[in-house]
Parts: structure tokens; C-alpha cells; sequence
């Protein structure tokens, strides 16, 4: 076995412990977990009502009412009407401000701003 070999291999040891546990490993490239985060829709509310979010974040809205609802930000995105226990996903990859509400019930209205990620160039 010549060193190259043994080097690559403590390498890919400590990269896969690292990764394993969450830790730094030198050289490796950081594998981040994209947060996931849940509005729910009940008693026409969005809740919670205001959120701020790092860019790569999935939120997933949840419509717990016994009516439908939707969820509609002029010129960035819009869902069809979600009955009870529909979901709707949006995965935010731009930082910006969004300002959202229920086509069906205007006065339903929340906001999400996200954040550009550290070292991002956004």
C-alpha cells in the first residue's frame, strides 16, 4: 500500500465522521441541511404570521381550516385553493421580501423575508 492510498483513505474516514457528526472537516465541502419550516392556515389566519428565513428554506403552508384558502404573492407565487389538509411548497432561493394573502379572503395577509445565506453573493 503505497502513502497516497493510506492518505485518501483517513481522508474519506475523517470526511465521513465529519459529515456524520456535524463536524468541520478541513478541505471537506460543507454539507448544510436546508431548514424546512410550516405556516399553518386556521380560523383565517396565517401563523405565524411573520417569518424570516435563510435562502434555500422549504416552507410549506397547511391549511387546517374547514374552508378553503390560498396562498398568493403578487408576481412570485401563487397556489390553487387548498382545501383541509391540502399543502402548498415553495423552496426560497433569492432573498427578498414577499408579502403574501388569501386570494379568497384578501384581509388574510403575512409576510416572509428572506435572507441571503452567509458568504452568498446575493
Amino acid at each position: 500500500m503505497k502513502i497516497h492510498d493510506v492518505r485518501r483513505g483517513a481522508f474519506a474516514a475523517a470526511l465521513f465522521l465529519g459529515l456524520a457528526f456535524g463536524l468541520a472537516v478541513p478541505g471537506a465541502v460543507s454539507a448544510t441541511r436546508a431548514e424546512e419550516i410550516e405556516v399553518k392556515i386556521d380560523n383565517f389566519t396565517f401563523a405565524p404570521q411573520k417569518l424570516t428565513v435563510k435562502a434555500g428554506t422549504t416552507v410549506t403552508w397547511i391549511n387546517e381550516d374547514d374552508i378553503p384558502h390560498t396562498v398568493v404573492s403578487t408576481g412570485h407565487f401563487r397556489s390553487k385553493p387548498l382545501d383541509t389538509g391540502d399543502k402548498f411548497t415553495i423552496t426560497f432561493t433569492t432573498a427578498g421580501s414577499f408579502v403574501y394573502f388569501c386570494s379568497l379572503h384578501p384581509h388574510m395577509q403575512a409576510s416572509i423575508t428572506v435572507e441571503a445565506t452567509t458568504g452568498s453573493l446575493e
